[in-house]
Protein backbone atom coordinates (compact mmCIF):
# COMPACT_ATOMS: atom_id res chain seq x y z
CA UNK A 1 0.00 0.00 0.00
CA UNK A 2 1.31 3.54 -0.67
CA UNK A 3 0.57 4.67 2.89
CA UNK A 4 2.45 2.91 5.64
CA UNK A 5 0.34 0.85 8.01
CA UNK A 6 0.83 3.51 10.67
CA UNK A 7 -0.16 6.35 8.33
CA UNK A 8 -3.28 4.49 7.26
CA UNK A 9 -4.18 3.88 10.90
CA UNK A 10 -3.89 7.61 11.54
CA UNK A 11 -5.87 8.56 8.44
CA UNK A 12 -8.71 6.23 9.43
CA UNK A 13 -8.74 7.53 13.00
CA UNK A 14 -8.79 11.18 11.90
CA UNK A 15 -11.39 10.55 9.19
CA UNK A 16 -14.22 11.37 11.61
CA UNK A 17 -13.00 14.98 11.74
CA UNK A 18 -12.75 15.48 7.99
CA UNK A 19 -15.08 17.65 5.94
CA UNK A 20 -15.21 19.68 2.75
CA UNK A 21 -13.10 22.40 4.37
CA UNK A 22 -10.70 19.99 6.15
CA UNK A 23 -9.62 17.19 3.85
CA UNK A 24 -6.69 14.91 3.04
CA UNK A 25 -4.53 16.30 0.23
CA UNK A 26 -0.91 16.43 -0.90
CA UNK A 27 1.24 13.39 -1.52
CA UNK A 28 -0.65 11.22 0.96
CA UNK A 29 -3.91 11.65 -0.94
CA UNK A 30 -2.25 11.21 -4.32
CA UNK A 31 -0.43 8.09 -3.21
CA UNK A 32 -3.35 6.58 -1.32
CA UNK A 33 -3.95 3.93 -3.97
CA UNK A 34 -1.52 1.05 -4.66
CA UNK A 35 -0.60 1.96 -8.27
CA UNK A 36 1.52 4.97 -7.28
CA UNK A 37 5.32 5.06 -7.20
CA UNK A 38 5.98 5.99 -3.61
CA UNK A 39 4.90 6.08 -0.01
CA UNK A 40 4.05 9.51 1.32
CA UNK A 41 6.40 11.13 3.82
CA UNK A 42 3.53 12.58 5.85
CA UNK A 43 -0.20 13.23 6.04
CA UNK A 44 -1.34 16.61 4.71
CA UNK A 45 -4.69 18.12 5.64
CA UNK A 46 -5.78 21.21 3.70
CA UNK A 47 -8.21 23.83 5.01
CA UNK A 48 -10.08 26.74 3.47
CA UNK A 49 -9.01 29.32 6.08
CA UNK A 50 -6.36 29.92 8.74
CA UNK A 51 -9.05 29.75 11.41
CA UNK A 52 -10.13 26.34 10.15
CA UNK A 53 -6.53 25.10 10.39
CA UNK A 54 -6.51 25.95 14.09
CA UNK A 55 -9.87 24.36 14.91
CA UNK A 56 -9.13 21.21 12.90
CA UNK A 57 -5.74 20.79 14.55
CA UNK A 58 -7.23 21.10 18.02
CA UNK A 59 -9.92 18.51 17.26
CA UNK A 60 -7.39 16.13 15.71
CA UNK A 61 -4.90 16.59 18.52
CA UNK A 62 -7.57 15.85 21.14
CA UNK A 63 -8.53 12.69 19.25
CA UNK A 64 -4.91 11.57 18.94
CA UNK A 65 -4.18 12.06 22.63
CA UNK A 66 -7.40 10.28 23.56
CA UNK A 67 -6.16 7.27 21.57
CA UNK A 68 -2.72 7.22 23.25
CA UNK A 69 -0.74 8.86 20.45
CA UNK A 70 2.00 11.37 21.17
CA UNK A 71 1.74 14.66 19.28
CA UNK A 72 4.92 16.75 19.25
CA UNK A 73 4.46 20.18 17.68
CA UNK A 74 7.38 21.05 15.38
CA UNK A 75 5.96 24.24 13.86
CA UNK A 76 2.93 26.35 14.74
CA UNK A 77 2.14 29.51 12.82
CA UNK A 78 -1.03 31.06 11.36
CA UNK A 79 -2.28 28.76 8.62
CA UNK A 80 0.28 26.01 9.14
CA UNK A 81 0.93 23.47 11.89
CA UNK A 82 3.28 20.50 11.70
CA UNK A 83 3.52 17.71 14.26
CA UNK A 84 5.41 14.49 14.71
CA UNK A 85 2.83 11.89 15.71
CA UNK A 86 4.17 8.80 17.48
CA UNK A 87 2.91 5.61 19.04
CA UNK A 88 5.10 2.77 20.23
CA UNK A 89 7.96 2.62 17.70
CA UNK A 90 6.02 4.20 14.83
CA UNK A 91 6.10 7.85 13.79
CA UNK A 92 5.06 10.12 10.94
CA UNK A 93 4.64 13.82 10.32
CA UNK A 94 1.16 15.32 10.04
CA UNK A 95 0.56 18.78 8.61
CA UNK A 96 -2.48 21.06 8.83
CA UNK A 97 -2.30 23.83 6.24
CA UNK A 98 -4.35 26.61 4.67
CA UNK A 99 -4.89 26.27 0.94
CA UNK A 100 -7.12 28.11 -1.49
CA UNK A 101 -10.70 26.85 -1.69
CA UNK A 102 -10.49 27.34 -5.49
CA UNK A 103 -10.58 23.97 -7.18
CA UNK A 104 -12.00 22.21 -10.20
CA UNK A 105 -14.00 19.51 -8.45
CA UNK A 106 -15.75 19.20 -5.09
CA UNK A 107 -13.95 17.37 -2.30
CA UNK A 108 -14.77 13.66 -2.38
CA UNK A 109 -16.04 11.48 0.42
CA UNK A 110 -13.74 8.53 1.06
CA UNK A 111 -14.55 5.36 3.04
CA UNK A 112 -11.20 5.30 4.85
CA UNK A 113 -9.92 8.87 5.11
CA UNK A 114 -13.26 10.68 5.37
CA UNK A 115 -12.77 13.46 2.82
CA UNK A 116 -10.11 13.76 0.13
CA UNK A 117 -9.22 16.23 -2.60
CA UNK A 118 -10.36 15.05 -6.04
CA UNK A 119 -7.61 13.30 -8.10
CA UNK A 120 -7.84 16.00 -10.77
CA UNK A 121 -7.10 18.73 -8.24
CA UNK A 122 -4.34 16.65 -6.69
CA UNK A 123 -2.74 16.38 -10.14
CA UNK A 124 -3.04 20.12 -10.83
CA UNK A 125 -1.51 20.94 -7.44
CA UNK A 126 1.38 18.58 -8.12
CA UNK A 127 2.25 20.01 -11.52
CA UNK A 128 2.32 23.50 -9.99
CA UNK A 129 4.47 22.19 -7.14
CA UNK A 130 7.00 20.69 -9.56
CA UNK A 131 7.15 23.96 -11.49
CA UNK A 132 7.96 25.79 -8.26
CA UNK A 133 10.46 23.39 -6.70
CA UNK A 134 12.90 20.82 -8.00
CA UNK A 135 12.02 17.72 -5.96
CA UNK A 136 12.39 14.10 -7.02
CA UNK A 137 9.18 13.18 -5.18
CA UNK A 138 7.15 15.70 -7.20
CA UNK A 139 8.74 14.41 -10.40
CA UNK A 140 7.58 10.87 -9.60
CA UNK A 141 4.12 12.09 -8.66
CA UNK A 142 3.68 14.04 -11.90
CA UNK A 143 4.77 11.03 -13.94
CA UNK A 144 2.12 9.07 -12.06
CA UNK A 145 -0.63 11.65 -12.66
CA UNK A 146 0.32 11.95 -16.35
CA UNK A 147 -0.07 8.20 -16.78
CA UNK A 148 -3.04 7.46 -14.54
CA UNK A 149 -5.09 10.65 -14.07
CA UNK A 150 -4.68 13.18 -16.90
CA UNK A 151 -1.98 13.75 -19.55
CA UNK A 152 0.55 16.45 -18.76
CA UNK A 153 -0.55 18.83 -21.52
CA UNK A 154 -4.10 19.01 -20.22
CA UNK A 155 -2.74 19.47 -16.70
CA UNK A 156 -0.65 22.46 -17.80
CA UNK A 157 -3.64 23.93 -19.62
CA UNK A 158 -5.87 23.64 -16.55
CA UNK A 159 -3.22 24.69 -14.01
CA UNK A 160 -3.27 28.21 -15.46
CA UNK A 161 -6.77 28.52 -14.04
CA UNK A 162 -5.49 27.98 -10.51
CA UNK A 163 -2.40 30.13 -11.05
CA UNK A 164 -3.26 32.75 -13.70
CA UNK A 165 0.32 34.04 -13.56
CA UNK A 166 1.19 31.16 -15.87
CA UNK A 167 0.17 30.40 -19.40
CA UNK A 168 0.47 26.80 -20.63
CA UNK A 169 3.71 27.47 -22.50
CA UNK A 170 5.45 29.29 -19.64
CA UNK A 171 4.45 26.52 -17.24
CA UNK A 172 5.73 23.84 -19.60
CA UNK A 173 9.04 25.70 -20.00
CA UNK A 174 9.57 25.52 -16.24
CA UNK A 175 8.78 21.81 -16.25
CA UNK A 176 11.38 21.24 -18.96
CA UNK A 177 14.01 22.28 -16.43
CA UNK A 178 13.03 19.39 -14.17
CA UNK A 179 13.95 15.72 -14.49
CA UNK A 180 17.71 15.97 -13.92
CA UNK A 181 17.91 13.50 -11.04
CA UNK A 182 20.52 10.98 -9.99
CA UNK A 183 19.80 7.55 -8.45
CA UNK A 184 20.83 8.93 -5.05
CA UNK A 185 17.96 11.45 -5.20
CA UNK A 186 15.49 8.57 -5.04
CA UNK A 187 17.24 6.68 -2.25
CA UNK A 188 15.91 9.25 0.22
CA UNK A 189 12.34 8.40 -0.76
CA UNK A 190 10.26 5.48 0.49
CA UNK A 191 9.45 3.82 -2.83
CA UNK A 192 7.20 0.91 -3.66
CA UNK A 193 10.02 -0.51 -5.78
CA UNK A 194 13.38 0.61 -7.13
CA UNK A 195 13.15 3.03 -10.06
CA UNK A 196 15.31 3.17 -13.18
CA UNK A 197 16.38 6.77 -13.85
CA UNK A 198 16.83 6.11 -17.58
CA UNK A 199 13.30 4.77 -17.95
CA UNK A 200 11.98 7.68 -15.91
CA UNK A 201 13.83 10.17 -18.13
CA UNK A 202 12.47 8.52 -21.28
CA UNK A 203 8.93 8.69 -19.92
CA UNK A 204 9.43 12.31 -18.83
CA UNK A 205 10.72 13.46 -22.22
CA UNK A 206 7.80 11.73 -23.93
CA UNK A 207 5.38 13.43 -21.54
CA UNK A 208 6.94 16.84 -22.26
CA UNK A 209 6.83 16.26 -26.02
CA UNK A 210 3.19 15.18 -26.00
CA UNK A 211 2.29 18.12 -23.74
CA UNK A 212 3.96 20.57 -26.12
CA UNK A 213 2.13 19.08 -29.10
CA UNK A 214 -1.19 19.42 -27.31
CA UNK A 215 -0.58 22.99 -26.18
CA UNK A 216 0.57 24.14 -29.63
CA UNK A 217 -2.38 22.48 -31.36
CA UNK A 218 -5.09 23.54 -28.92
CA UNK A 219 -7.68 25.39 -30.99
CA UNK A 220 -9.42 27.21 -28.17
CA UNK A 221 -9.01 30.40 -26.17
CA UNK A 222 -10.38 28.73 -23.06
CA UNK A 223 -7.09 28.67 -21.16
CA UNK A 224 -7.29 27.55 -17.55
CA UNK A 225 -9.95 24.89 -17.98
CA UNK A 226 -10.23 21.14 -18.02
CA UNK A 227 -11.87 19.29 -20.89
CA UNK A 228 -14.67 16.88 -20.05
CA UNK A 229 -15.79 14.21 -22.50
CA UNK A 230 -19.56 13.74 -22.34
CA UNK A 231 -19.25 10.40 -24.12
CA UNK A 232 -16.36 9.10 -22.09
CA UNK A 233 -17.65 10.65 -18.86
CA UNK A 234 -14.17 11.69 -17.80
CA UNK A 235 -11.63 14.48 -18.14
CA UNK A 236 -9.44 14.11 -21.22
CA UNK A 237 -6.72 15.72 -23.30
CA UNK A 238 -8.73 16.19 -26.51
CA UNK A 239 -7.44 15.83 -30.04
CA UNK A 240 -8.67 19.06 -31.63
CA UNK A 241 -7.89 17.81 -35.13
CA UNK A 242 -10.76 15.37 -34.76
CA UNK A 243 -14.42 15.93 -33.98
CA UNK A 244 -14.53 17.25 -30.44
CA UNK A 245 -18.22 18.15 -30.29
CA UNK A 246 -18.69 16.19 -27.07
CA UNK A 247 -15.85 18.06 -25.28
CA UNK A 248 -17.06 20.47 -22.61
CA UNK A 249 -14.75 23.09 -21.04
CA UNK A 250 -14.83 22.84 -17.25
CA UNK A 251 -13.69 25.76 -15.10
CA UNK A 252 -12.89 25.76 -11.42
CA UNK A 253 -14.36 27.93 -8.69
CA UNK A 254 -14.28 28.16 -4.87
CA UNK A 255 -15.41 24.78 -3.56
CA UNK A 256 -15.22 23.14 -6.98
CA UNK A 257 -18.13 22.14 -9.21
CA UNK A 258 -19.23 19.03 -11.09
CA UNK A 259 -19.12 19.17 -14.91
CA UNK A 260 -22.29 20.69 -16.37
CA UNK A 261 -23.26 17.37 -17.96
CA UNK A 262 -23.45 15.58 -14.59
Amino acid sequence: MPLTTFQEELAILLSVNRSEDSHLAGGAALNFEPNSFRYSQDLDYFHDSEKRVATAFQADRDLLLKNKFQCEIEMNQPGYIRCLVKKNKNATKVEWAHDSSWRFMPVQKHPRCGAILHPIDLAINKVLALAGRDEARDYLDVLHTHKDILPLGAQCWAACGKDPGFNPISLLELLKRRGKYRPDDFLRLHLREKVDVQILKKDWLQALDSAELFINSAMTKEVGCLFYSAKGKRFVEPNFSKNSADIIPHFGRPGGILPAIL
